[in-house]
């Protein structure tokens, strides 16, 4: 069976953030579950964002939706597992916003898991069309810092 490989980027803005796991985001195999991994990964990214001067749920006046999800499981976490949650950000080529998580365990640096995705804003009055990215935070990335 083929495996997807998510490589996280090297040279690009980088944003790292601490979370732990909680006892209610076992699932019934007794580690972390897949849609909590997404949800933890969301909150890093919001939080990576937001050092970016935005918020994915009106950037330049637009809501981010996620197009696409690829997740690469590496090792379980378990509760009461501290991550680190680095998200990069390449300088967009396109209206697509590629997003990069790598998740490890704080404690001996055991990579968890890795991710991408890509974020698109969408204008709902104009039935979901997909708008550009603002400039402000194609700049930002590009210059490599924050706001």
């Amino acid at each position: 069976m083929d495996r997807i490989t998510v490589e996280f980027p090297r040279g690009v803005w980088r944003h790292s953030h601490t979370l732990s796991v909680r006892i209610g985001d076992m699932n019934h195999a007794r580690h972390l579950g897949h849609d909590t991994l997404i949800s933890l990964l969301q909150e890093a990214r919001a939080a990576a964002l937001v050092t970016l001067g935005v918020d994915e749920r009106n950037i330049g006046g637009y809501p981010a939706l996620v197009a696409e999800l690829a997740v690469q499981y590496h090792s379980e976490t378990r509760w009461p597992d501290m991550l680190e949650i680095e998200t990069a950000i390449p300088v967009p080529e396109g209206k697509g916003l590629r997003v990069f998580h790598r998740v490890t365990h704080r404690a001996d640096r055991r990579l968890a898991a890795t991710a991408m995705l890509t974020l698109l804003l969408v204008d709902p009055s104009r039935g979901g069309k997909v708008v550009p990215l603002p400039e402000c935070l194609v700049s930002r990335l590009a210059s490599g810092t924050s706001a």
